[in-house]
């Protein structure tokens, strides 16, 4: 049972800030709440990449949950595009909990944050030539599989990868990141159950609950945002900011 008079909230306040930015970017955008929040506690705190990548997901049972009720408040979820993409995208997050979970931090670490300058760059340039035409997305299911496993092992990347991919293949951008939000909580409840499966139950006290309320606090802006907000900026912005905090963490990973 939780004791909540033994938590410093004022320790958790950046956490809550961090959780609450990030969120409102990914509920907006369809993206980058894990990424964020992975290449903090990776690249600079120095979390071991499967333990991030478990307390983030336990962190965005909460967060997809709140942002996904928010959307469908919103209208924002085109469910033939849900369904296609739920199943592929849970088997995948189950792969890559489950592959990442059996390798050593240390080695690992390299390759998530390289991965993660990776996801940056692919956000600027999607910053840079977005808006795409509109068209009806083709290539879905495996899509989803690769998104799962990457977001999975990486700490993050269910969003950029799937909604990026669908916004390059022409969705409508509104349907498309309501979409996306909203199969991620069923991803995260998949991801966080073979985590915990593999390593074990970890505390929900510390970074994870400051991240838990202040991602749940910003779900609603967020869903509210991805019907009047113009993402082009907000992509480059985050895509900067990845690539030189990830590009940080894997220098000093690499000296």
């Amino acid at each position: 049972m939780i004791d909540f008079a033994a938590i410093d909230f004022a320790s958790l306040l950046p956490f809550i800030v961090i959780g609450f930015a990030a969120q409102l970017v990914d509920g907006a955008l369809g993206m980058a709440f894990g990424v964020i929040c992975n290449t903090l506690l990776v690249a600079v705190l120095g979390v071991p990449p499967a333990t991030a990548s478990s307390r983030i997901h336990v962190v965005e049972v909460f967060t997809t949950a709140a942002s996904g009720l928010s959307h469908l408040f919103h209208r924002n979820i085109d469910w033939p595009l849900f369904f296609r993409l739920l199943i592929p995208g849970v088997i995948g997050g189950v792969l890559g909990a489950t592959v990442l979970a059996s390798l050593h931090a240390e080695a690992v670490k390299p390759f998530v944050l390289a991965y993660l300058v990776l996801i940056g760059i692919w956000l600027l340039v999607r910053g840079l030539l977005y808006p795409p035409k509109i068209r009806k997305p083709t290539v879905i299911a495996p899509l989803g599989l690769v998104g799962g496993f990457l977001d999975a092992a990486g700490g993050g990347g269910w969003g950029p990868v799937v909604t990026s991919n669908l916004l390059v293949q022409g969705g409508e951008p509104r349907k498309v990141v309501g979409t996306v939000n909203s199969v991620e909580f069923f991803l995260a409840i998949a991801v966080s159950a073979t985590f915990i499966w593999h390593l074990g139950l970890d505390d929900v006290l510390g970074p994870t609950l400051g991240l838990i309320i202040g991602g749940v606090a910003a779900a609603p802006l967020g869903a509210m945002m991805a019907k009047r907000f113009s993402p082009k900026v907000m992509l480059v912005m985050v895509g900067i900011v990845l690539i030189a905090t990830s590009a940080f963490g894997l220098y000093r990973a690499l000296t």
